[in-house]
């Protein structure tokens, strides 16, 4: 293939998974699940219109009716909603693609108004964000969220393991754990939302356990090969920090080599992390501690995704934005054709526009 950018386009096993391209879909969280928080058929065609990614992580999608955080997000606990992403991933499959499940819970970054009961949110310890929950009433402060009872945290963990498992029946090809952006797990791994002063928080190995928990009991059901983690070792989105972290990423990614995953996914530190007291900690620093695929995200265009898969800081790249405009965004990138612009007013909610009606390349020829 004629290209500039070659090294996006060499082929790329990630585990099980042969990838024609190393340009992933990032999750994007759209906010256009249908009643019951069930995939419907304008999620069908938004996702099978970009079956041509190396791989597709879907948007984040909660494990558990307590695990939402913001309105018509998709769920993976119900019959229907296992069926409605069944007929996703059949779509998908169907064009050639291959799609992993991001698994979501997330924890404090809740509302009563959104909870099954009208209850609080749960998390390590009761700290409460700054910021304002997305509920179906629009912006509201965020509460202080109850602590998990010690008792109560394996009912979490086989959470995990069944939506893993309802996954496996929907037919999607693999799971990524969300283990960041300040949800559920990535609150239990930093010191600044873990609290506790037991077996579940204080050292970091305690503050580890959790997160690894949740790993072995999805690889319960998956083949480590199928199994995808995701961390944002800088981010501080969701009101997020710790006191140390470079020797807290710097120690679960090096125990994440025990696991043999598919991949570990990488968010880039951005300008939003370092404005808001961030430690910025780009990728290419867990290179020599990972041995692993190293999937990086994070705006990142062509020609940086290009550089970096050519210095060997990552293997792939995941695209956001980029994705949200361009179904066939691998197309556009092979060709060198120009890139639609994303429209932010779209992003989250909201029917057809601005999600399946960007045009594709094929069809400004055909016009």
């Amino acid at each position: 293939m004629s290209t500039p950018h070659p090294y996006l386009f060499e082929p790329l096993q990630l585990g099980d998974i042969a990838m024609p391209n190393r340009v992933l879909m990032a999750p994007l969280t759209r906010n256009r699940a249908g009643t019951g928080n069930v995939p419907q058929a304008m999620n069908i065609r938004y996702y099978e219109q970009r079956a041509s990614a190396g791989l597709i992580i879907s948007e984040a999608t909660q494990i558990a009716p307590e695990g939402i955080g913001y309105p018509n997000t998709p769920g993976i606990h119900s019959e229907a909603q296992i069926a409605g992403w069944q007929r996703v991933t059949d779509a998908v499959h169907a064009a050639g693609g291959r799609i992993f499940m991001q698994l979501w819970h997330v924890g404090r970054i809740s509302h009563p108004s959104l909870q099954p009961k009208g209850e609080l949110p749960v998390a390590p310890s009761a700290v409460r964000p700054a910021g304002k929950a997305l509920t179906y009433d629009g912006p509201q402060d965020f509460v202080t969220p109850r602590a998990l009872e010690a008792e109560e945290i394996p009912g979490i963990i086989e959470q995990y393991r069944q939506a893993a498992e309802n996954a496996r029946s929907a037919g999607f090809d693999g799971v990524e754990i969300h283990n960041a952006n300040g949800y559920l797990l990535d609150q239990f791994l930093r010191d600044g939302t873990n609290q506790r002063h037991d077996d579940w928080g204080g050292s970091l190995e305690k503050r580890m356990r959790l997160p690894l928990a949740v790993l072995e009991a999805v690889l319960s059901v998956w083949p480590a090969s199928r199994v995808g983690i995701r961390l944002s070792p800088s981010g501080t989105f969701n009101d997020m920090r710790d006191s140390d972290p470079e020797t807290t990423f710097d120690s679960f990614v090096k125990k994440l080599n025990d696991y043999d995953l598919a991949y570990l996914h990488l968010l880039e530190p951005v300008e939003a992390d370092i404005r808001h007291g961030g430690h910025a900690i780009p990728t290419r620093h867990f290179r020599p501690l990972y041995r692993g695929r190293l999937v990086v995200n994070a705006d990142y265009d062509a020609a940086s995704a290009e550089t970096a898969i050519a210095a060997g800081d990552a293997d792939a790249v995941a695209f956001g934005r980029a994705y949200i405009a361009n179904p066939d965004l691998p197309e556009r990138l092979a060709a060198g054709a120009a890139l639609n612009t994303p429209d932010p007013q779209s992003f989250y909610g909201g029917d057809e526009h601005g999600y399946t009606d960007y045009p594709a390349l094929a069809d400004s020829a055909a016009a």
